[in-house]
């Protein structure tokens, strides 16, 4: 039975949304914890997770009861009092890969000072441009991290050590792993890397290698399940939102002058819809989980004409991945070497979309268009984000040094906690559109 199929039966919440199973809640592991923790001998005070406590999937009490017998939970993340690996004679790896991100280097700084200064690990090895660097290190010469090598890194965007897309070959991969004694590897990379991630940890356990996979969850667009947040976030938000006020000034001050911002959002539009809310002068907001109508009465062209009609400007915001049936072409969809398929790009359609119909409607108006994706992307994080990277940084290694293999560090109720991959990469996140997120943005904008 695939893991679509076992969601399908399991019990569901008040919303409809299926609680994960205990099978697929359960985190693997490499074999018992032999070894004390060194943390227990520091001066740091850090408390042991309470491995008998559980963080539950459910969030009030109606989904508690709906639930049905033992709720569903997660293992809770955190340092644990014995451990699976002896840190002195440990090889840690580290990799990036997929699309840039606000704290990819905070992230790695995090993971390297943790191992390096509470576990006392002292080979850690950075392949270089993803596992484009794993599967040719002769190409890609790991990098020998230490903690003063990383100690500034967070202060830039970007990567320090490079990312790629594309898949590679997995048993070479691994064969890199063993031949450089890498005990524990840590992959930061959205729900391709994860997959990745979780083919990797498949292999290990097949050649039944004791080598730990932990995952830490990129990705900017927020649509990782079972996470609440993802890190680069809160600053992509930040940063959309500083580029709406400058659209709405452009807009503001010509005469039926509509600002046209296109923002990051494949799948799912919580960027658009998060820096929509925080602006409070967007007039329509477009994601990809709404279909967008562009003509006749009640389409987008319309509405726009009466907002401008009554107001003499307008912002909107379209998220990347929104109309897309608007934009194909019929042919054979384009993929990257990742896989994913090439979106068409939105926010160019409907700049022109909307000048056309000035033309034809002998309007007398202006489009200014912005797109800042790759401007956002490349940025260092705001404080929010500074914070949470350290923090899954810090329980990637926790997780990694108890053993556990094949899972996403994940924030749910307020906690940090383990997620098998396959879960978290089961299915996305999307906007609910019966949920508060969406009805704010309505209220915010007014559009229908």
């Amino acid at each position: 039975m695939s893991l679509s199929e076992q969601t399908s039966t399991a019990r569901t919440d008040v919303s409809g949304t299926a609680f994960p199973t205990p099978a697929e809640l359960r985190v693997e592991t490499l074999g018992p914890c032999a070894h004390r923790s060194p943390l227990a001998t520091t001066d740091a005070h850090e408390p042991f997770t309470d491995e008998r406590r559980r963080v539950l999937v459910c969030s009030d009490a109606e989904e508690l009861a709906s639930a049905g017998g033992t709720p569903p939970s997660f293992e809770p993340a955190g340092p644990r009092a014995r451990i699976f690996f002896e840190p002195s004679r440990l090889t840690c790896g580290v990799l990036t890969c997929g699309g840039l991100c606000p704290g990819l280097n905070n992230v790695v700084r995090a993971i390297v000072h943790r191992l390096a200064y509470a576990y006392g690990v002292r080979r850690i090895l950075g392949f270089r441009y993803g596992y484009d660097g794993l599967a040719h290190p002769d190409v890609h010469v790991p990098w020998a991290l230490g903690a003063r090598d990383v100690e500034h890194i967070h202060e830039r965007g970007g990567t320090a050590l490079g990312s790629s897309r594309g898949p590679q070959d997995v048993g070479c991969m691994v064969d890199t792993l063993v031949r450089l004694d890498v005990g524990i590897l840590f992959v930061v990379g959205g729900d391709g890397g994860l997959r990745g991630a979780s083919a990797l940890a498949r292999e290990i356990a097949r050649r039944r290698l004791s080598i730990g996979v932990v995952g830490i969850p990129k990705t900017i667009d927020n649509d990782i399940r079972w996470t609440w947040r993802s890190f680069g976030f809160e600053t992509a938000v930040d940063a959309a939102r500083a580029v709406l006020a400058a659209a709405h000034v452009e807009a503001r001050d010509a005469w039926k002058g509509v600002g046209l911002v296109r923002l990051m959002g494949r799948h799912s539009g919580f960027i658009a819809a998060h820096a929509t809310i925080a602006s409070g002068d967007v007039d329509f907001c477009l994601i990809p989980e709404v279909p967008i109508r562009l003509d006749g009465p009640g389409g987008f062209l319309a509405a726009l004409d009466a907002r401008l009609d009554a107001e003499h400007h307008a912002l909107v915001v379209v998220a990347e991945g929104a109309g897309q049936e608007l934009v194909a072409d019929g042919g054979p969809a384009a993929t990257d070497p990742s896989g994913n398929v090439r979106l068409k790009d939105v926010g160019v359609f409907l700049r022109d979309s909307i000048a056309e119909h000035f033309a034809s409607e002998q309007i007398d108006g202006v489009v200014r268009y912005i797109d800042p994706s790759y401007t956002i992307r490349s940025l260092p994080t705001n404080s929010f984000d500074a914070q949470l990277c350290l923090a899954l940084g810090q329980h990637a290694v926790h997780a990694g040094m108890a053993g556990r293999t094949d899972l996403l560090i994940g924030v749910w109720n307020q906690r940090f906690v383990h997620v098998p991959i396959a879960l978290g990469v089961a299915a996305r996140r999307r906007v609910d559109l019966r949920g508060e997120l969406w009805q704010r943005v309505l209220e915010s904008t007014g559009q229908g």
